[in-house]
């Protein structure tokens, strides 16, 4: 199931960027599947990557929570299902699948009736039912229960890969003081996350007490962002290692708000490009580290 390090990470570099080509999207959508949201109202949609090797029993899994556009793609044209998800997503949940990952890409907008996501600049005007703070992860660990009941996943061996808005619920999730978990550990909890881009004001959650993951974090930025704000995210990590938390930042220079999204527009960008290659790699090596190895 394991590549070397070294291979696979650029095997998972390579996955990424393929899949701009025609051939890439010509593969199997993923399977839908619903289930609770740990606020126990909701019923969330979710499409499910899965290794091919049929040998693989309980394989480490990753949940994947989209950013504030949502799950789809922008030309979904009101069809929101498995074959209209955004490039990105399509683009990871296939390369954690490659991996021997079991990977859900989370829908947790179109459930409450906003599939079609939210337009740039629109963080004042969200309606709280989408809050990353406290509702979002409720749904990450409605998430993490249903891939904990499922007989194809190492139910210890999970993780959390967030972008943008997901990444800024990712980071509450991996706190201490997560709604939806009591004690969380990395055990009880997920065994690590993998942030992108995520705005890290927190609605002021953390600046009292400061931040504390209960399990290690990697957080990946550009300094170009044009959405959320690298300068601050680096603060919040540093202020929480000083606290002994186990979290970590790369900064791209350069790199814009997106940078992985596999589109040529946001590609033909070099920044872009080359903050993709390296923090896919980065990405595959943490996961394999924190997930494979337990």
């Amino acid at each position: 199931m394991t590549l070397p390090a070294a291979a696979a990470s650029t095997v998972a570099a390579l996955a990424l960027l393929a899949l701009q080509s025609a051939h890439a999207f010509a593969a199997e959508p993923p399977e839908r599947v619903t289930f609770a949201s740990a606020d126990h109202k909701t019923t969330l949609v979710g499409y499910l990557y899965k290794p091919e090797d049929a040998a693989v029993t309980r394989a480490p899994a990753v949940v994947m929570m989209h950013g504030r556009a949502g799950a789809y793609s922008s030309r979904a044209n009101g069809v929101y299902d498995a074959t209209t998800l955004s490039k990105r997503h399509q683009a990871w949940g296939r390369l954690w699948a490659e991996a021997g990952y079991v990977a859900l890409m989370v829908d947790g907008f179109g459930p409450r009736g906003y599939a079609e996501g939210f337009p740039r600049f629109s963080y004042a005007a969200r309606p709280e039912e989408v809050n990353e703070v406290t509702v979002r992860p409720l749904d990450a660990y409605g998430a993490l229960a249903y891939l904990r009941s499922r007989p194809d996943v190492a139910p210890e061996r999970i993780g959390y890969i967030g972008w943008s808005n997901g990444g800024s619920a990712g980071l509450v999730t991996m706190s201490l003081d997560a709604p939806g978990i009591e004690h969380p550990n990395p055990r009880t909890g997920f065994a690590a996350a993998l942030i992108f881009y995520p705005a890290c004001a927190l609605k002021g959650q953390f600046d009292e007490d400061g931040y504390l993951a209960y399990a290690p974090v990697q957080v990946f930025h550009g300094t170009a962002d044009q959405e959320t704000s690298s300068s601050r995210c680096a603060a919040l990590v540093e202020r929480s290692r000083k606290l002994g938390g186990d979290i970590a930042i790369t900064l791209y220079r350069g790199a814009t708000h997106g940078f992985d999204d596999p589109s040529r527009k946001r590609q033909r960008n070099p920044a872009n490009a080359a903050a993709t290659e390296d923090a896919v790699a980065k990405a595959r090596d943490f996961f394999a580290l924190h997930l494979e190895g337990l």
